[in-house]
Protein backbone atom coordinates (compact mmCIF):
# COMPACT_ATOMS: atom_id res chain seq x y z
CA UNK A 1 0.00 0.00 0.00
CA UNK A 2 1.52 3.50 -0.78
CA UNK A 3 2.11 5.89 2.16
CA UNK A 4 -0.61 8.90 1.67
CA UNK A 5 -1.58 11.16 3.92
CA UNK A 6 -2.79 14.68 3.65
CA UNK A 7 -0.12 17.41 2.00
CA UNK A 8 -0.74 19.49 4.76
CA UNK A 9 -0.09 19.68 9.12
CA UNK A 10 1.06 20.84 11.70
CA UNK A 11 4.30 20.81 12.97
CA UNK A 12 2.96 18.20 15.76
CA UNK A 13 2.78 15.67 13.38
CA UNK A 14 4.42 12.53 14.20
CA UNK A 15 7.85 13.44 12.21
CA UNK A 16 10.53 11.56 13.83
CA UNK A 17 13.16 13.75 15.40
CA UNK A 18 16.51 13.19 15.61
CA UNK A 19 17.87 12.92 19.12
CA UNK A 20 21.67 13.33 20.33
CA UNK A 21 23.32 10.05 20.71
CA UNK A 22 25.46 10.12 24.47
CA UNK A 23 29.13 10.95 24.28
CA UNK A 24 29.46 6.63 24.95
CA UNK A 25 32.43 5.04 23.19
CA UNK A 26 30.84 2.99 20.28
CA UNK A 27 33.51 1.38 18.50
CA UNK A 28 35.30 4.68 18.82
CA UNK A 29 33.14 6.14 16.85
CA UNK A 30 31.37 9.19 18.39
CA UNK A 31 28.13 11.35 17.11
CA UNK A 32 29.07 14.86 16.21
CA UNK A 33 25.83 17.11 16.85
CA UNK A 34 24.99 20.73 17.39
CA UNK A 35 23.34 21.24 20.75
CA UNK A 36 20.15 21.39 19.66
CA UNK A 37 20.07 17.99 17.60
CA UNK A 38 19.51 18.99 14.40
CA UNK A 39 20.88 16.88 12.05
CA UNK A 40 24.97 17.03 11.26
CA UNK A 41 26.33 19.16 8.90
CA UNK A 42 29.13 16.09 7.91
CA UNK A 43 26.73 14.74 4.76
CA UNK A 44 26.04 18.30 4.07
CA UNK A 45 29.92 19.41 3.77
CA UNK A 46 31.19 15.94 1.54
CA UNK A 47 28.27 17.04 -1.08
CA UNK A 48 28.85 21.15 -0.79
CA UNK A 49 32.99 20.77 -1.18
CA UNK A 50 31.80 20.38 -4.88
CA UNK A 51 29.33 23.01 -5.49
CA UNK A 52 31.68 25.62 -3.04
CA UNK A 53 31.15 29.00 -5.43
CA UNK A 54 27.59 28.19 -5.99
CA UNK A 55 25.54 31.30 -6.84
CA UNK A 56 22.48 28.42 -6.00
CA UNK A 57 24.06 28.93 -2.14
CA UNK A 58 23.26 32.72 -2.25
CA UNK A 59 21.25 34.15 0.84
CA UNK A 60 18.09 32.20 1.42
CA UNK A 61 15.04 33.95 2.45
CA UNK A 62 13.09 32.25 5.51
CA UNK A 63 9.44 33.74 5.12
CA UNK A 64 7.31 30.86 6.64
CA UNK A 65 3.61 30.43 5.03
CA UNK A 66 0.91 28.39 6.44
CA UNK A 67 -1.39 27.09 3.38
CA UNK A 68 -5.03 25.34 4.21
CA UNK A 69 -5.67 22.45 2.25
CA UNK A 70 -9.59 21.81 1.53
CA UNK A 71 -10.71 19.15 3.91
CA UNK A 72 -7.75 18.06 5.86
CA UNK A 73 -8.34 20.04 9.15
CA UNK A 74 -4.81 21.03 9.24
CA UNK A 75 -1.43 23.49 8.54
CA UNK A 76 1.31 22.67 6.59
CA UNK A 77 4.72 24.74 6.92
CA UNK A 78 6.01 25.25 3.82
CA UNK A 79 9.36 27.56 2.82
CA UNK A 80 8.75 30.06 0.55
CA UNK A 81 11.11 32.27 -1.25
CA UNK A 82 13.61 29.63 -1.44
CA UNK A 83 16.25 30.16 -4.52
CA UNK A 84 14.54 28.58 -7.32
CA UNK A 85 17.41 26.24 -8.22
CA UNK A 86 17.79 25.81 -4.61
CA UNK A 87 14.40 24.61 -4.27
CA UNK A 88 14.91 22.20 -7.33
CA UNK A 89 18.34 20.47 -6.19
CA UNK A 90 16.26 19.38 -2.82
CA UNK A 91 13.04 18.12 -4.62
CA UNK A 92 15.14 15.91 -6.78
CA UNK A 93 16.99 14.51 -3.95
CA UNK A 94 16.31 10.46 -3.60
CA UNK A 95 17.81 7.97 -0.97
CA UNK A 96 19.70 6.70 -3.73
CA UNK A 97 21.85 9.98 -3.44
CA UNK A 98 24.28 9.80 -0.67
CA UNK A 99 24.14 13.26 0.22
CA UNK A 100 19.67 12.72 1.14
CA UNK A 101 20.36 9.09 2.13
CA UNK A 102 22.92 10.59 5.27
CA UNK A 103 20.40 13.10 6.21
CA UNK A 104 17.44 10.87 5.87
CA UNK A 105 19.36 8.53 8.42
CA UNK A 106 21.34 10.36 10.63
CA UNK A 107 20.14 8.83 14.24
CA UNK A 108 17.26 7.32 12.71
CA UNK A 109 17.44 4.25 14.29
CA UNK A 110 13.54 3.83 12.68
CA UNK A 111 14.71 3.79 9.13
CA UNK A 112 17.33 1.86 9.42
CA UNK A 113 15.75 -1.08 11.89
CA UNK A 114 13.23 -0.82 8.57
CA UNK A 115 16.23 -1.27 5.95
CA UNK A 116 17.70 -4.26 7.81
CA UNK A 117 14.61 -6.33 8.82
CA UNK A 118 13.53 -6.02 4.71
CA UNK A 119 17.12 -7.24 3.79
CA UNK A 120 17.32 -10.55 6.30
CA UNK A 121 14.03 -11.10 6.70
CA UNK A 122 13.65 -10.45 10.88
CA UNK A 123 11.27 -8.70 12.04
CA UNK A 124 13.05 -9.02 15.61
CA UNK A 125 16.09 -7.30 14.98
CA UNK A 126 16.35 -4.27 16.99
CA UNK A 127 18.26 -1.38 15.78
CA UNK A 128 20.56 0.34 19.12
CA UNK A 129 22.22 3.02 17.29
CA UNK A 130 22.66 4.73 14.07
CA UNK A 131 25.16 7.46 12.52
CA UNK A 132 26.50 9.00 9.61
CA UNK A 133 29.08 9.78 7.77
CA UNK A 134 31.76 8.67 10.13
CA UNK A 135 35.97 8.05 9.63
CA UNK A 136 37.76 6.05 10.05
CA UNK A 137 41.67 7.06 9.68
CA UNK A 138 44.18 4.95 8.88
CA UNK A 139 48.00 6.05 10.30
CA UNK A 140 49.37 3.94 7.31
CA UNK A 141 47.53 4.96 3.99
CA UNK A 142 43.98 5.71 3.32
CA UNK A 143 41.12 5.74 5.40
CA UNK A 144 37.37 5.50 5.21
CA UNK A 145 34.20 7.57 5.35
CA UNK A 146 30.70 5.29 6.11
CA UNK A 147 28.02 6.63 4.83
CA UNK A 148 25.53 4.81 7.52
CA UNK A 149 27.29 2.81 10.35
CA UNK A 150 24.65 0.81 12.63
CA UNK A 151 24.97 -1.42 15.59
CA UNK A 152 22.02 -3.78 16.61
CA UNK A 153 20.94 -5.02 19.67
CA UNK A 154 22.73 -8.06 19.06
CA UNK A 155 26.32 -6.32 18.59
CA UNK A 156 26.80 -6.67 15.27
CA UNK A 157 27.45 -3.96 13.30
CA UNK A 158 26.61 -2.48 10.00
CA UNK A 159 28.18 -0.38 7.24
CA UNK A 160 25.30 0.66 4.74
CA UNK A 161 26.60 2.42 1.69
CA UNK A 162 24.27 4.12 -1.36
CA UNK A 163 26.04 3.72 -4.51
CA UNK A 164 24.75 5.22 -7.99
CA UNK A 165 28.16 3.86 -10.27
CA UNK A 166 29.27 0.82 -9.65
CA UNK A 167 32.89 1.80 -9.87
CA UNK A 168 32.04 2.74 -5.75
CA UNK A 169 30.90 -1.02 -4.86
CA UNK A 170 33.80 -2.82 -6.52
CA UNK A 171 34.58 -6.16 -3.76
CA UNK A 172 38.02 -4.48 -2.76
CA UNK A 173 36.11 -1.79 -1.60
CA UNK A 174 34.33 -4.23 0.26
CA UNK A 175 37.35 -5.55 1.61
CA UNK A 176 38.77 -2.40 1.99
CA UNK A 177 35.65 -1.21 4.60
CA UNK A 178 34.89 -4.65 6.12
CA UNK A 179 39.09 -4.02 7.45
CA UNK A 180 38.24 -0.75 8.37
CA UNK A 181 35.41 -1.44 10.79
CA UNK A 182 37.60 -4.02 12.28
CA UNK A 183 40.53 -1.89 12.73
CA UNK A 184 38.35 0.24 14.82
CA UNK A 185 36.64 -2.62 16.83
CA UNK A 186 39.56 -4.51 18.56
CA UNK A 187 41.45 -2.76 21.97
CA UNK A 188 45.11 -3.43 22.53
CA UNK A 189 45.47 -6.65 24.22
CA UNK A 190 41.86 -7.47 23.13
CA UNK A 191 41.65 -11.50 21.91
CA UNK A 192 40.42 -11.81 18.41
CA UNK A 193 37.50 -13.51 19.40
CA UNK A 194 35.86 -10.46 20.76
CA UNK A 195 35.68 -9.06 17.08
CA UNK A 196 31.90 -8.64 16.50
CA UNK A 197 30.13 -9.84 13.50
CA UNK A 198 29.94 -6.88 10.52
CA UNK A 199 28.04 -6.42 7.56
CA UNK A 200 29.10 -4.17 4.51
CA UNK A 201 25.93 -3.75 2.80
CA UNK A 202 25.99 -1.78 -0.72
CA UNK A 203 22.84 -0.93 -2.20
CA UNK A 204 23.31 -0.33 -5.86
CA UNK A 205 21.32 1.50 -8.62
CA UNK A 206 21.78 -1.43 -11.00
CA UNK A 207 22.05 -5.24 -11.17
CA UNK A 208 25.65 -4.77 -10.09
CA UNK A 209 26.34 -8.95 -11.05
CA UNK A 210 23.52 -8.33 -13.94
CA UNK A 211 21.79 -12.07 -13.05
CA UNK A 212 18.43 -10.41 -11.63
CA UNK A 213 18.58 -11.66 -7.86
CA UNK A 214 17.41 -9.24 -5.48
CA UNK A 215 20.18 -9.96 -3.21
CA UNK A 216 23.86 -10.93 -3.54
CA UNK A 217 25.38 -12.52 -0.16
CA UNK A 218 29.06 -12.78 -0.22
CA UNK A 219 31.05 -15.14 2.17
CA UNK A 220 34.26 -16.39 2.55
CA UNK A 221 34.33 -20.63 2.56
CA UNK A 222 37.18 -22.90 2.73
CA UNK A 223 37.06 -24.30 -0.55
CA UNK A 224 38.25 -27.95 -0.50
CA UNK A 225 35.78 -28.83 2.04
CA UNK A 226 33.23 -26.10 0.82
CA UNK A 227 32.35 -24.88 4.73
CA UNK A 228 31.75 -21.00 5.29
CA UNK A 229 35.27 -19.72 6.55
CA UNK A 230 33.17 -18.46 9.36
CA UNK A 231 35.37 -15.24 9.72
CA UNK A 232 32.41 -13.27 10.77
CA UNK A 233 32.71 -10.48 7.94
CA UNK A 234 29.61 -10.80 5.75
CA UNK A 235 29.15 -8.66 2.60
CA UNK A 236 25.58 -7.50 1.07
CA UNK A 237 24.45 -6.62 -2.36
CA UNK A 238 21.10 -5.17 -2.80
CA UNK A 239 19.82 -4.96 -6.25
CA UNK A 240 18.51 -1.38 -6.90
CA UNK A 241 17.31 -2.45 -10.04
CA UNK A 242 14.63 -4.64 -8.38
CA UNK A 243 11.37 -3.44 -7.73
CA UNK A 244 8.75 -5.51 -8.15
CA UNK A 245 5.61 -6.05 -5.62
CA UNK A 246 7.69 -7.59 -2.78
CA UNK A 247 8.83 -6.18 0.84
CA UNK A 248 12.65 -5.70 -0.56
CA UNK A 249 11.25 -4.48 -4.14
CA UNK A 250 9.06 -1.55 -2.69
CA UNK A 251 11.86 -0.50 -0.52
CA UNK A 252 13.90 0.29 -3.29
CA UNK A 253 10.73 1.57 -5.05
CA UNK A 254 11.13 3.92 -2.03
CA UNK A 255 14.75 4.36 -2.74
CA UNK A 256 14.26 5.75 -5.89
CA UNK A 257 11.27 8.22 -5.20
CA UNK A 258 11.59 11.66 -5.18
CA UNK A 259 8.18 12.42 -4.01
CA UNK A 260 7.46 11.29 -0.40
CA UNK A 261 3.33 10.86 -0.77
CA UNK A 262 3.94 8.47 -3.37
CA UNK A 263 6.34 6.40 -0.92
CA UNK A 264 5.48 2.91 0.48
CA UNK A 265 6.60 2.61 3.78
CA UNK A 266 5.73 5.54 6.24
CA UNK A 267 9.00 5.49 8.40
CA UNK A 268 10.31 6.70 4.94
CA UNK A 269 7.80 9.22 3.70
CA UNK A 270 7.90 10.91 6.90
CA UNK A 271 11.58 11.31 7.08
CA UNK A 272 12.31 12.51 3.61
CA UNK A 273 8.84 15.11 3.64
CA UNK A 274 10.22 16.08 6.73
CA UNK A 275 13.88 17.49 4.72
CA UNK A 276 11.76 17.93 1.73
CA UNK A 277 8.56 20.22 2.55
CA UNK A 278 8.53 20.87 6.69
CA UNK A 279 9.95 24.13 7.33
CA UNK A 280 12.26 23.19 10.00
CA UNK A 281 13.70 20.10 7.57
CA UNK A 282 14.06 22.84 4.77
CA UNK A 283 15.69 25.56 6.75
CA UNK A 284 18.28 23.01 8.26
CA UNK A 285 19.15 21.97 5.02
CA UNK A 286 19.11 25.57 3.47
CA UNK A 287 21.15 26.90 6.41
CA UNK A 288 23.96 24.03 6.13
CA UNK A 289 24.69 24.64 2.25
CA UNK A 290 24.41 27.98 2.48
CA UNK A 291 26.86 28.58 5.55
CA UNK A 292 29.53 25.92 4.04
CA UNK A 293 29.06 27.32 0.67
CA UNK A 294 29.68 30.76 1.46
CA UNK A 295 32.67 29.70 3.64
CA UNK A 296 33.79 27.63 0.53
CA UNK A 297 33.53 31.17 -1.37
CA UNK A 298 35.64 32.74 0.90
CA UNK A 299 38.52 30.25 1.33
CA UNK A 300 38.52 30.14 -2.66
CA UNK A 301 39.31 33.87 -2.61
CA UNK A 302 41.42 33.73 -0.26
CA UNK A 303 43.35 31.23 -1.19
CA UNK A 304 43.08 32.12 -4.98
CA UNK A 305 42.06 28.75 -6.14
CA UNK A 306 40.69 29.79 -9.19
CA UNK A 307 41.09 26.24 -11.04
CA UNK A 308 40.36 23.91 -8.19
CA UNK A 309 36.82 26.23 -8.18
CA UNK A 310 36.27 25.31 -12.31
CA UNK A 311 37.02 21.74 -11.40
CA UNK A 312 34.57 21.99 -8.06
CA UNK A 313 32.13 24.14 -10.47
CA UNK A 314 32.21 21.50 -13.09
CA UNK A 315 32.15 18.46 -10.81
CA UNK A 316 28.33 19.68 -9.33
CA UNK A 317 26.78 20.51 -12.54
CA UNK A 318 28.12 17.11 -13.57
CA UNK A 319 26.20 15.95 -10.21
CA UNK A 320 22.56 18.18 -10.87
CA UNK A 321 22.55 16.41 -14.24
CA UNK A 322 22.66 13.06 -13.01
CA UNK A 323 19.50 14.78 -10.53
CA UNK A 324 18.42 15.52 -13.96
CA UNK A 325 18.19 18.80 -12.84
CA UNK A 326 17.01 21.19 -15.65
CA UNK A 327 20.03 22.86 -17.73
CA UNK A 328 18.74 26.27 -17.40
CA UNK A 329 18.83 26.25 -13.13
CA UNK A 330 21.96 24.33 -13.88
CA UNK A 331 23.39 27.48 -15.93
CA UNK A 332 22.04 29.72 -13.47
CA UNK A 333 23.77 27.85 -10.56
CA UNK A 334 27.34 27.45 -11.85
CA UNK A 335 27.76 30.00 -14.62
CA UNK A 336 28.53 27.66 -17.25
CA UNK A 337 27.60 27.80 -20.67
CA UNK A 338 24.88 25.05 -22.00
CA UNK A 339 27.05 24.04 -24.27
CA UNK A 340 29.30 23.62 -22.08
CA UNK A 341 27.06 21.36 -19.53
CA UNK A 342 25.88 19.30 -22.52
CA UNK A 343 29.21 18.49 -23.25
CA UNK A 344 29.95 16.86 -19.45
Amino acid sequence: MVYTKSLVRTREANIPQTKSLPHSQWGRWHAQRDGRGAPRAAPFLTFLAKISALTMCAAVHTMIVERYEEGAGSVRMLKKDVAAEYSVLIQKFRLIDDTFFNVCFDNYTEGMQLLLRIFFGRDDLIVKRVVTQQSADNLYGRGVRFDVLAEDSEGKLYDCEVQRANEGATPRRARYNSSMMDSRELAHGADFSELPETWVIFITENDIYRAGYPLYHVERIVQELQRPFDDGAHILYVNGANRDDTPLGRLMQDFFCERPEQMNYKELAQRADYFKAEAEGVNAMCELMEKFGEKKLEEGRLEGREEGHREGVIEMARSLLTLNVPIEVIEKSSGLTRAEILAL
